[in-house]
């Protein structure tokens, strides 16, 4: 499948384990992720399952994660400890007080609605990483009232900074609880010069 062919090829293994492949149920999700992820590039965007595992990737992923440690490119990747790590995007992040902040955050609320020990275990590990210290405060000093409604991800490059904002999407299907907790993360530049940045990325 199609799907497969881009993980494989953005350097990530699949992540849907012993799981029936020729399952109608998977089918439908895969070919959902594989017209999300293209259809999003030149932009980036990433299906993740509930842990937070990375599933698929679409090809300027790999373009924005070159160079990083990998160790924490090994699959299973975890999409928050490679945005925290301070060997994956954590030195890359402009803005990494808030982003870190953004992302503990609602990663504290889906523990809360799930009690869900794996991802407590995550937190755990997450907050133990040597970083900026927010004080549970979710902005950077001196944001905008709009950036408290959408935060960015300010990510440099060596061609210049992204500014990036995301959405998630979620599939359920009550046939398959795991295939129902698959969510596609999807990045938008926040700016014109983020957008040109990420076309130029994409031709290359």
């Amino acid at each position: 499948m199609v799907v497969g062919i881009v993980v494989v090829t953005a350097g990530f293994a699949p992540a849907f384990g012993e799981r029936r492949l020729d399952d109608p149920a998977a089918a439908a999700v895969r070919q959902a992720i594989d017209l999300v992820l293209r259809g999003h590039e030149p932009y980036p965007a990433v299906a993740i399952d509930r842990h937070w595992t990375l599933v698929a990737a679409n090809r300027i992923v790999p373009t924005l994660l070159a160079g990083l440690d990998a160790e924490l490119l090994t699959p299973p990747v975890n999409v928050l400890r490679l945005s925290l790590h301070p060997n994956g995007l954590a030195p890359r992040i402009a803005n990494l007080p808030q982003w870190r902040s953004h992302l503990l955050e609602r990663l504290k609320r889906q523990i809360a609605a799930s009690g869900d020990p794996g991802l407590e275990a995550l937190h755990e590990e997450l907050v133990r990483l040597p970083g900026p210290r927010v004080a549970g405060a979710r902005l950077a000093a001196g944001a905008s009232p709009a950036e408290s409604l959408v935060v960015p991800l300010q990510l440099r490059t060596p061609d210049g900074t992204l500014a990036l904002i995301s959405t998630t999407t979620v599939f359920g299907t009550p046939v398959d609880v795991a295939l129902s907790e698959l969510a596609l993360e999807c990045f938008y530049p926040a700016d014109a010069e983020s957008a040109e940045l990420l076309r130029r990325l994409a031709a290359r």
